[in-house]
């Protein structure tokens, strides 16, 4: 059986030079995603719909399997926003808003996704109540690598707000979005690989 690996078949989404940002075109795509507020590191929130996404994304995989088309989970990903801009290269994380992600194949619809959802309720009685299937169109966007720790993104992030998009005649169109193409548990700072992605219209 063939199993399909969004990472390779949608290459261009999770890859980009390091430390410059380039333009891209995103395409809708289905995620499950889960709402939350305050400081990744230290709120129960955050774990809470990052392991709920998990749950349900393995029970999607494996209710696919059963059905003859297997694919591998893809990465975590997360919108960031805060009511003040600033908070993010300041990294005042007790101000974020976020929305945690992790994309699916276009085969998954709602009738998957609530038996899903069923199987990891089953399993974890605090699944967060805003798990959910959802598209996201983000369309024109600017991407970037960044090599090394989550809180040495603010210098990149203050030159894309500061520099990149003033000079490209760019304006904000959407969340700061991250994809993590390293897992923080294994490895250690320095080595994380994380997409910055800004999506963006121009003038």
């Amino acid at each position: 059986m063939d199993k399909l690996d969004l990472k390779k078949t949608r290459k261009t989404l999770f890859t980009a030079p390091a430390g410059r940002f380039v333009e891209i075109e995103v395409p809708p795509l289905i995620y499950l995603m889960a709402d939350g507020h305050g400081d990744p590191n230290t709120g129960a929130a955050y774990r809470i719909a990052v392991e709920s996404l998990y749950s349900a994304a393995y029970a999607l995989k494996f209710m696919a399997k059963a059905e003859g088309r297997d694919f591998v989970v893809a990465p975590l990903e997360g919108l960031w926003w805060a009511a003040d801009p600033e908070s993010f290269t300041a990294r005042r994380k007790h101000e974020w808003d976020w929305t945690m992600m992790i994309m699916v194949p276009d085969f998954v619809d709602q009738d998957a996704f609530g038996r899903a959802r069923a199987k990891a309720a089953a399993k974890r009685a605090d699944l967060s109540p805003s798990l959910r299937l959802e598209t996201l169109h983000e369309g024109l966007c600017l991407q970037a690598l960044h090599v090394g720790s989550y809180d040495d993104e603010g210098p990149l992030l203050a030159a894309l707000h500061d520099e990149i998009m003033p000079a490209g005649g760019y304006a904000f169109a959407g969340r700061h979005h991250e994809i993590y193409l390293g897992d923080p548990r294994k490895l250690p700072p320095e080595r994380l690989r994380t997409i910055l992605r800004q999506p963006v219209r121009r003038g």
